[in-house]
């Protein structure tokens, strides 16, 4: 842990600031996500990406929370895939709102080697809490390279499809899964709080911060074959 974080940057005032106003921005989507549930829980998707099986489905057929979400990325599937390998709180970060699930630290803006060794069994940490442990960390399930990865706990899971399009893009696809045990009050009630109010916005910006960060570092002269909501 201390060989990653040496790796990752404080955040300077004007990032901090940033960062505190992206969470303000989606303020209102945190608020206000079960009032349109059915829309954001296939945000981005196309009706055949909803109903196409992926990774994991087997394994929670009875969740509560089912979201699948898309976005086009105009960078080849091979461009992308290191940016999924090295997410982790404190690892490369999640792209998302910094402040709240990565310490303030800013997510990573370049692939970094010493995290692009995938392995089943190993974390994907959620907290920064030493060691990880099933309720803070995912685990990796199995994948295939530039293709398929799967992450899972044992009351979610999270799957990420990587498709090519026409011109060299790719379909980043990604489906949850997640069980309100509510055998577990306590327990179900933080899950109904992080899904419900919280997936949407911080999934939407981790989509744009992948795809962000993949076309960085290619030529953008790709063009997009799926039209990408807003």
């Amino acid at each position: 842990m201390a060989s990653i974080l040496s790796e990752m940057s404080k955040p300077s005032r004007s990032e901090l600031f940033r960062e505190i106003a992206d969470v303000a921005e989606d303020l209102p989507a945190f608020l206000t996500a079960p009032l349109y549930r059915r829309w954001h829980l296939h945000w981005g998707a196309t009706p055949a990406e909803i109903s196409a099986a992926m990774a994991g489905d087997s394994r929670l057929p009875r969740a509560q929370f089912q979201a699948t979400r898309g976005i086009t990325i105009d960078a080849a599937p091979e461009a992308v895939w290191p940016w999924l390998v090295q997410v982790g709180c404190l690892r490369a970060g999640w792209y998302s709102n910094d402040l709240l699930d990565n310490l303030g630290h800013p997510s990573a803006t370049t692939i970094l080697p010493a995290l692009q060794q995938l392995e089943v069994g190993q974390w994907v940490p959620m907290s920064p809490k030493p060691p990880p442990t099933e309720r803070t960390a995912l685990r990796v399930d199995s994948f295939e390279i530039d293709r398929w990865l799967l992450w899972t706990k044992p009351e979610s899971t999270w799957a990420w499809q990587l498709t090519p399009t026409a011109g060299n893009g790719t379909r980043l696809v990604t489906r949850i899964h997640a069980v309100y045990d509510w055998r577990h009050p306590l327990s179900a009630l933080l899950g109904v709080v992080l899904m419900e109010f919280g997936d949407f916005a911080m999934m939407r910006r981790m989509l744009r911060g992948i795809k962000m960060r993949a076309e960085s570092v290619v030529p953008q002269t790709v063009l997009s074959d799926v039209e990408v909501l807003a």
